[in-house]
């Protein structure tokens, strides 16, 4: 009689675990987070403070988690080839990111690898478009999920978590942006 309640429960366990990889793997496997934003400066001046890796600690959401992270910059001063690379606490992680494409005033494309907590490869784009004296900005990361992935995503919500920074970086961008003084 014991045996087949404790034979009962390894089954349920089991079937249990099934049924949430067989949910876990059905989420979907490439995944977008965009937020956008107006800014009261031209695009050459939000350009610039995005293009420099150099300007982020002004802006960034994730610069200020960490006074004490460690921060590299290699290639050129801005633009394609220049990166960025960090190290720090459990809020900032691990990672480094490459200016993979720079059109002065319109787009940037930027390869984010994440080492810690988590290892991943995301591509983050923005895009820039001119509306009289102010610049409409979008900030999108893409990527894959992989299974970790998709199954925290099934308890956290990613977009919500990650968007809200980015609505916070682009609130400190605004705010840089508009208070560089005008030419």
């Amino acid at each position: 009689m014991v045996k087949k309640a404790i034979l009962g429960i390894i089954i349920a366990v089991i079937v249990i675990i099934g049924i949430f990889c067989l949910v876990v793997a059905m989420q979907p496997a490439d995944f977008t987070i965009t937020r956008s934003g107006t800014i009261s400066a031209s695009p050459e001046r939000v350009f610039e403070q995005i293009n420099d890796f150099h300007k982020w600690e002004a802006w960034s959401p994730w610069a200020k988690l960490d006074p004490a992270m460690k921060t590299t910059y290699t290639g050129p001063a801005s633009g394609v080839g220049s990166t960025y690379s960090w190290i720090g606490n459990d809020d900032v992680g691990e990672g480094k990111m490459t200016v993979l494409e720079s059109h002065p005033t319109d787009h940037i494309k930027i390869e984010l690898e994440f080492i810690r907590p988590f290892a991943a490869n995301n591509i983050i784009e923005f895009k820039l478009k001119t509306d009289g004296n102010k610049t409409d900005i979008t900030w999108t990361m893409s990527g894959k999920n992989n299974f970790v992935s998709k199954a925290f995503n099934l308890v956290m919500n990613m977009d919500k978590l990650v968007g809200g920074d980015f609505e916070n970086g682009l609130a400190q961008l605004k705010a840089v942006a508009e208070a560089e003084p005008r030419p």
